[in-house]
């Protein structure tokens, strides 16, 4: 379990986050969604080290991660992407996948049986020797989720895995975050923001909602998005994602 429990950051007086707590089980998607400046990047980096907390805790099971560096909170099982595709682009794809895999905590098979495992569930073969600077962007955006699953994390968080993909882009990435879900031997936990509400309420369990560094709700998808909080204050509509 991933628990943030009560966490508030302030910058020179402007409340990003306030008394924020969620949770996010294993084997389960929990998508956080709001309008920017909601706090939900600052949230995503206080869990993963970037930024330390004024009150509040983070824990990995049973242990208080709150104020680790990036580096040791990777280590222990949390591995993040970002808005924009973090790769490094003269490697090869499968260079890439390869850099990751051999700085993880532990591997269950060899490094080339990892790195082959990783080119099958993102649907990466075909581009395994192309460089990865000439790979479309929806491809690069599963890149990098094939490099964060090669530390093996018991969570994964997406920052908006679907930003700058185009419809047919977008449906592969849910496809491909489902599967993630739905592996037995990946079994993490999965936290996604994203401003595409479509993917988010097809695919999340749960979905939490941040408005001014608050929690407006959260719940079930379909009981979020009739919600009257969050129609006042971000979606206008609930016909907005139909």
């Amino acid at each position: 379990m991933l628990k943030v429990e009560k966490v508030s950051k302030t910058f020179g007086g402007l409340h990003a986050l306030s008394d924020v707590t969620l949770i996010v089980q294993k084997g389960t998607i929990l998508g956080l969604i709001g309008s920017n400046g909601s706090g939900k990047s600052t949230l995503v980096n206080v869990i993963t080290g970037v930024l330390k907390p004024d009150d509040g805790h983070v824990f990995l099971g049973d242990v208080e991660i709150t104020g680790w560096s990036p580096e040791s909170i990777t280590r222990l099982g949390i591995a993040r992407t970002y808005q924009t595709a973090r790769i490094f682009s003269e490697l090869t794809v499968m260079e890439n996948i390869e850099a990751s895999v051999m700085t993880a905590k532990y591997r269950q098979f060899s490094v080339d049986q990892e790195v082959e495992l990783l080119l099958q569930r993102l649907s990466l073969s075909s581009w395994a020797y192309t460089k990865s600077k000439v790979l479309p962007y929806g491809t690069q955006r599963r890149l990098e989720i094939a490099r964060a699953l090669g530390s093996h994390p018991e969570f994964l968080l997406l920052d908006e895995p679907a930003a700058g993909l185009n419809d047919e882009e977008s449906n592969d990435m849910l496809k491909v975050i489902n599967g993630i879900r739905e592996d037995p031997e990946l079994g993490c936990g999965i936290l996604i923001i994203d401003h595409d509400l479509r993917l988010i309420m097809r695919l999340c369990d749960y979905v939490h909602v941040l408005n001014e560094g608050q929690t407006i709700a959260e719940g079930l998808p379909n009981d979020v998005r009739h919600n009257s909080a969050v129609i006042n204050s971000y979606l206008g509509s609930s016909e907005n994602i139909d």
